[in-house]
């Protein structure tokens, strides 16, 4: 296993990040233990989590997992989503945000959080005021690194200003969606966290499942979330993703690698990217995962794997501009 410094923070993780999104949900505490340990055997040392995942159980089978090696393990959860029907358990304000780090710090079973992610953007809570409050646990010690999962470029880059204006403890990791099909990352994301010096972890690296191998043009699984779950099916209904999914497994095979390693490596090849963020609900699928440390990917094979896609526009959307042509060396017809 690889390990990458996160950012500025001087700390090493893996590079190869486990999620628990399925802890509670698609797998029950035993193939969770499971999967974790097959993780640490690898060498995996940086989990994530969030308080909403599976209503909190995610937390709670994660705590009980990392008991007996927690110093050994880079933590991080997240706040923002809805996590309750109570009208003020979501956004970003003070009182949630303080409401959900003790809560998540009981059921996780520690007594701080190497990253905080704030999950979402909370339009109705000022920036300043979420970043005051991340500061305040910073200084108590309950976080030790805030970090922004889920935001726009600028909605990052505004929240560094403020930090550098008022003196507050800024984002030191970003976790942006990032895969074959789900390239938006790259327009001004992933650029600002290399001017930056932003840790990057970035979730969804086989587009729920998309590049997986089970999807094509014609073909799908009787179970996943792209055929039971309506926001993934809602994220990936272009047409256009199948036919690249397609292409890709086809790539993949062609090359004597699993889908769902190469995808994996792909991501993890950005030179940007810290470490994605695997998913799975049984060892299976983690094995898969794992293999991904073994792809020998060049940035040959890179770029011949992302012409497989869609490249979106430039941030200017001056696509010429990429092939060297600029407006004074333009020639009238």
């Amino acid at each position: 296993m690889d390990y990458r410094t996160l950012g500025e923070t001087g700390v090493r993780v893996s590079c190869l990040c486990m999620g628990t999104v399925t802890f509670g949900r698609e797998a029950d505490e035993e193939t969770a233990a499971a999967m974790f340990h097959r993780c640490r055997e690898a060498g995996v040392n940086f989990f994530d989590t969030a308080n909403v995942y599976a209503d909190g159980q995610a937390e709670k089978i994660l705590g009980r997992l990392i008991a007996d090696c927690r110093d050994e393990i880079v933590l991080t959860s997240k706040v923002g989503f809805p996590a309750g029907d109570d009208v003020n358990a979501r956004g970003l304000s003070r009182r949630h945000i303080v409401r959900s780090v003790e809560a998540s710090l009981k059921q996780l079973g520690t007594d701080r959080l190497d990253l905080y992610f704030v999950h979402t953007f909370d339009p109705s809570t000022p920036i300043e005021g979420t970043l005051r409050a991340l500061d305040d646990l910073v200084h108590q010690g309950k976080i030790l690194y805030p970090a922004a999962s889920n935001w726009a470029a600028w909605q990052i880059a505004t929240a560094l200003g403020i930090s550098a204006r008022e003196g507050l403890a800024r984002f030191a990791c970003i976790q942006p969606m990032y895969n074959m099909v789900k390239r938006q990352a790259e327009v001004e994301i992933l650029p600002l966290a290399q001017a930056e010096h932003l840790g990057a972890i970035s979730f969804s690296p086989l587009g729920s499942g998309l590049l997986s191998g089970k999807y094509g043009t014609t073909s799908r699984p009787h179970s996943g979330r792209l055929v039971e779950n309506s926001m993934h099916m809602k994220r990936y209904e272009d047409p256009r993703y199948y036919d690249i999914a397609e292409r890709f497994a086809a790539h993949a095979r062609d090359r004597g690698v699993h889908p769902a390693a190469l995808a994996v490596a792909w991501v993890m090849a950005h030179p940007v990217i810290t470490a994605p963020i695997m998913g799975a609900r049984n060892l299976e699928q983690l094995e898969a995962l794992l293999a991904a440390a073994d792809v020998p990917m060049t940035p040959a094979w890179r770029t011949e794997i992302s012409a497989l896609s869609i490249e979106p526009p430039p941030a200017t959307d001056r696509s010429e501009e990429r092939s060297g042509v600029f407006y004074r060396d333009a020639k009238p017809k």
